[in-house]
C-alpha cells in the first residue's frame, strides 16, 4: 500500500502548490499563527460593535470579557512569535472574514433585542469554534515541532476559547433562545 507520492509524481485532479506553498509542518504552523493573529486583531475591532448591539446584560458582559480576552490573545500570540522566531505579521484569515461579514449582516437584518442577541450568540460561537479548531491545531503542531513554550501558550488560549463557548451556550439556553422563540409566537399570531 502506498502512503506517499514523490515530488515528481502527480495525481489526477490534484492542485499543484504555488510558489509560496507550505513544504512542511513548520510552514503550516507559521501560516496558522499569522492567520489567527489577523483574526484576533480584527476581533478587537468587531467586539465593541457587538457590545453596542446586544441587549441582554449577560451577553453585554460576556462580549466585554471576550474583548479583554481577545486583547490578551493578541499579546500571547506576539509572545509566541517571539519565542518561535517567527516574524509577527498578520495574514488575512478568509474564514474569520467570512464569519464577521455574516455577523454584520445578521446585525443589519435583525431588530435590537433578544432575536439579535440569539443571532449574535450563534455568530460568536462560530467565531469560538473556528478559534478552538485553530488553537487546537496550532497546539498540536507546536508540540510536534518541539516548541514547548508556544504549545503552553496556545493551550491557554485554547482553554479560554472553550470556556467562552460554553458560557455563550449557557447564556443562550438560560433565557435568550426561549425569549426569541416567544417573539416567533407573537409575530406569527
Amino acid at each position: 500500500m502506498r502512503t506517499a507520492i514523490s515530488k515528481n509524481e502527480s495525481i489526477k485532479g490534484a492542485v499543484k502548490g504555488g510558489a509560496n506553498a507550505a513544504h512542511g509542518l513548520r510552514d503550516l504552523f507559521e501560516v496558522g499563527l499569522k492567520d489567527i493573529y489577523w483574526a484576533e486583531k480584527v476581533l478587537t475591532k468587531t467586539l465593541p460593535k457587538m457590545v453596542k448591539n446586544a441587549s441582554s446584560p449577560e451577553l453585554v458582559t460576556s462580549l466585554k470579557n471576550q474583548l479583554n480576552e481577545t486583547q490578551e490573545h493578541v499579546s500571547r500570540l506576539e509572545k509566541i512569535f517571539e519565542v518561535t522566531g517567527v516574524q509577527a505579521t498578520a495574514k488575512k484569515c478568509e474564514a474569520m472574514d467570512g464569519i464577521l461579514k455574516e455577523t454584520n449582516n445578521l446585525i443589519k437584518q435583525t431588530d435590537l433585542g433578544v432575536v439579535r442577541d440569539a443571532g449574535m450568540i450563534a455568530a460568536g460561537q462560530k467565531v469560538k469554534h473556528y478559534e478552538i479548531a485553530t488553537y487546537g491545531t496550532l497546539h498540536a503542531y507546536a508540540k510536534t515541532l518541539g516548541e514547548n513554550k508556544a504549545a503552553n501558550l496556545l493551550a491557554l488560549s485554547l482553554d479560554e476559547e472553550k470556556k467562552t463557548d460554553a458560557l455563550l451556550t449557557g447564556i443562550a439556553m438560560s433565557h435568550i433562545n426561549k425569549q426569541a422563540h416567544k417573539a416567533d409566537a407573537i409575530t406569527n399570531t
